[in-house]
């Protein structure tokens, strides 16, 4: 791949291409209308965002002017707004949108190909990037870019942009997540001038999910996920994704990949040496257009399929971190207040870190014109290799059908067998659905499938590897063995940027097994997409007797959101309580069940910060303790998730202990991991097996120190726990609690280790929540 000739025969290849193949009639560059013309300002201008309708009209009226320009609904957000995508192209292109959509089909599928097709598909074939951005909405210059993106890309006639017209088909998502542009503009808007000027919203912006939303992209749980995988990637099949976001303000001023290693085995090698040069040649034509402090293979990894759906569905994913404001307000960065990233230090140049940035004023301008640069410097590169882009676009494809011919696949099981009969019948379906979402068949056997020993009778699932998304479904099958990483020989852990384990059949509660004989996995028909399971928790959906109230922090927690959206999936009646709620008192009158979301004691005792409002600030303090201490007095039920239950333990003086308190992380570790825990037999434990595998990450260790007031329900049996991801000092929680039953008063606090609902995918795991909210003891 000669991604990095000089630019100048680039463009004459890409423009030679546009002028003898794609013809391309356009308006007149002035009836475009500018982003200024429609918004209002000129994006990047300093404490200036639109609000969601503004980009939506903005792009409705570049549809109408322009033919290069096509704008689709795809659906609705949670919140009811209009979720769009700009298809963005030569007039030719867009009047032929099914011809090239077939294309696609054909070079992401083997299967559909006869010898030699791929040199024609290839021939005629575009490019196709999604760009997509602001889902995380904070991340303000990510709501700005993609309309100067749009408008160039519609009204420029100079040679580079033809180039890139012809050679590629682009689709434009302004926003993953509508909602939160307008949750995080209104906050702004309305503090400007304040104390609270470009501060975080105290609610999350994603009404359930806030910043895990970019965590989602293998359980497909919210409805922006789904529309951008329904809508997008199963039918376009991008051949790279670009995903547009921010990090913190004092390191580098922009990620561009290569990334960190861990790379998830499961990925194509192919994808990733296409990352590493599509990545490299980013950052080399910015810095030759005088941009500094560009960070490539730093900071972020390529480990888990939560934030990369297309590293399992054949194409690349692009990431680029730009350094941010505060919101869109600027602010002054000196020098000596640039910080050591991860990787490498912005003040020192490196072989990954070439030209570091001095410091100075940076504000929404600077976030906008990296942003705009990096992406217009990756549309210039795909442009100038494009047959090289669909060529290795289908050898990837070629290889997934075929893993067998593959050297680092050669160890691969032929596919996994699913039992049929499962403990639990909505867990499965749930699992199925996820992998055939995923684009992943799954067959029904005809016949008994002899795997690990054991028989399965006919009628159990099959999932083959040897198809083209068989890599997803191995990735969330397979158990994780992440690497043992340490920032020197001896020393802490090197962190990973998310969690270490995603197996879907330990989190789900699913049984599943692995099968050697390629034979076995042949028999059956693919079985169509399953219907959504009816989720029921008993004696809660629909109508609880129990009055339950969750509690929300003014800093918000994604776990509350998570805890939430599991409550409305299961159909539970809840009411959500504020510091004011609690504080307030007398809340034996009106609940039954408090429950406390994976929250730190910092956050929950003292919440959002100074320069807040007076409405949001203050935390739980002494009077919410005291509040909560005098309802689990009066019978009430207090349920504590996670690091919540450190809160639990100090504010309301229980008689347990956090064993990891104060630990080092050299002794200790288990940055998102799914370990094995014993149950003691109850009602409290019952409708679920033991052990169970329980979500670990950052969570307490209990020890008991009076047993005539708290009971043990879950222990650490083993000195090495770890069922998927990573587990440093494993030996710290042997006998050690994971879930405790403390009395206090005429009530109890329920205190887990553990995050019982975690991302909503722990559903082996939600009977123990359930039980708890039902006042099981």
């Amino acid at each position: 791949m000669p991604i990095l000739a000089p630019r100048a025969a680039l463009l004459a290849a890409a423009s030679a291409f546009l002028l003898t193949t794609h013809p391309d009639t356009l308006r007149a560059q002035g009836r475009v209308p500018t982003p200024a013309s429609v918004i209002g300002f000129e994006p990047g201008t300093d404490r200036r965002l639109p609000a969601w309708k503004d980009v939506v009209a903005y792009f409705t009226a570049l549809d109408a002017a322009s033919p290069r320009v096509s704008v689709h609904t795809l659906g609705r957000t949670t919140l009811g707004r209009p979720f769009i995508a700009a298809f963005i192209g030569d007039s030719a292109t867009l009047a032929d949108l099914p011809r090239y959509r077939d294309i696609q089909r054909r070079l992401a599928d083997a299967r559909l190909r006869a010898p030699g097709d791929v040199q024609r598909l290839v021939s005629d074939g575009k490019v196709v990037v999604l760009v997509t951005s602001s889902i995380h909405s904070t991340e303000v210059g990510g709501i700005l870019t993609p309309l100067n993106l749009a408008y160039r890309l519609a009204s420029a006639d100079d040679p580079e942009t033809r180039a890139i017209r012809a050679a590629t088909l682009v689709i434009l998502v302004p926003s993953l997540n509508p909602d939160g542009v307008d949750i995080v503009g209104d906050w702004y808007r309305s503090t400007l001038g304040t104390s609270a000027e470009g501060t975080t919203p105290p609610v999350l912006y994603h009404h359930y999910t806030g910043h895990d939303n970019n965590r989602d992209w293998y359980f497909f749980s919210q409805v922006e996920t789904r529309l951008t995988v329904d809508s997008l990637h199963n039918v376009w099949h991008p051949e790279v994704v670009n995903d547009i976001h921010q990090q913190g303000s004092n390191a580098a001023r922009i990620f561009i990949p290569p990334y960190m290693d861990p790379v998830e085995p499961n990925v194509d090698p192919l994808l990733t040496a296409g990352v590493n040069a599509l990545g490299t040649s980013m950052a080399w034509r910015m810095t030759g257009d005088g941009f500094t402090g560009i960070s490539i293979n730093s900071t972020y990894d390529a480990w888990t399929p939560a934030r990369a759906y297309q590293h399992y569905h054949g194409g690349v994913r692009i990431l680029t971190e730009t350094a941010s404001a505060r919101i869109a307000t600027a602010m002054d960065i000196p020098w000596d207040s640039l910080r050591l990233g991860r990787g490498y230090d912005p003040k020192t140049a490196s072989w990954s870190f070439v030209e570091p940035w001095r410091g100075g004023r940076w504000g929404i301008g600077d976030i906008v014109r990296y942003q705009t640069a990096a992406t217009w410097d990756m549309l210039v590169s795909i442009a100038s290799d494009r047959e090289s882009w669909l060529t290795s676009f289908a050898k990837v494809a070629d290889r997934a059908v075929a893993p067998a011919t593959v050297a680092d696949r050669a160890d691969w099981p032929a596919g996994y067998v699913i039992p049929a009969i499962q403990r639990d019948t909505a867990a499965l379906a749930v699992l199925l659905r996820t992998l055939q979402r995923g684009q992943v068949e799954v067959h029904r056997a005809t016949s008994p499938v002899r795997a690990g020993g054991t028989t399965y009778p006919a009628g159990s699932y099959l999932v083959p590897l040897a198809q083209p998304y068989g890599s997803f479904a191995k990735t969330l099958l397979e158990r994780q063995h992440y690497p043992d990483l340490r920032e020197y020989p001896g020393g802490p852990p090197k962190r990973p940027y998310d969690v270490t384990a995603h197996t879907l059949p330990l989190l789900l509660g699913v049984q599943v097994a692995e099968l050697r004989d390629t034979s076995a996995v042949a028999s059956g028909e693919i079985v169509p997409m399953l219907p959504a399971p009816r989720l029921t928790a008993r004696g809660l959906s629909d109508r609880s007797a129990r009055r339950i109230a969750i509690y929300r922090n003014w800093s918000p927690s994604m776990d509350e959101g998570w805890t939430r959206w599991v409550f409305d999936q299961y159909r539970i009646p809840f009411t959500t309580i504020t510091d004011r709620d609690v504080r307030a008192g007398n809340l034996a009158a009106r609940f039954d069940v408090i429950l406390l979301p994976d929250q730190s004691d910092r956050e929950l005792t003292r919440g959002a910060g100074a320069s807040y409002p007076d409405s949001v600030k203050g935390g739980l303090g002494d009077a919410g303790a005291a509040a909560l201490g005098a309802f689990v007095d009066a019978g009430g039920t207090l349920v504590a998730l996670n690091e919540a239950s450190d809160y639990a333990i100090r504010a309301l003086s229980l008689p347990v202990r956090d064993a990891l308190a104060g630990m080092a992380e050299r002794d200790f570790y288990a940055p998102g991991s799914i370990l094995s825990a014993k149950l003691r037999p109850g009602a409290l434990t019952s409708g679920v097996s033991s052990p169970a595998a329980v979500w670990f990450e950052e969570g307490p260790a209990f020890e008991v120190t009076d047993s005539t007031r708290a009971t043990p329900l879950a222990t650490y049996e083993d000195a090495n726990p770890l069922l998927s991801g990573w587990l440093l000092g494993g030996e710290k929680l042997a006998r050690r609690a994971a879930l405790v039953d403390a009395r206090r008063g005429n009530g109890h606090v329920i205190l887990f280790g553990f995050r019982p609902q975690y991302r909503g995918q722990s559903m082996a795991t939600f009977p123990l929540l359930w039980n708890a909210l039902l006042g099981k003891f």
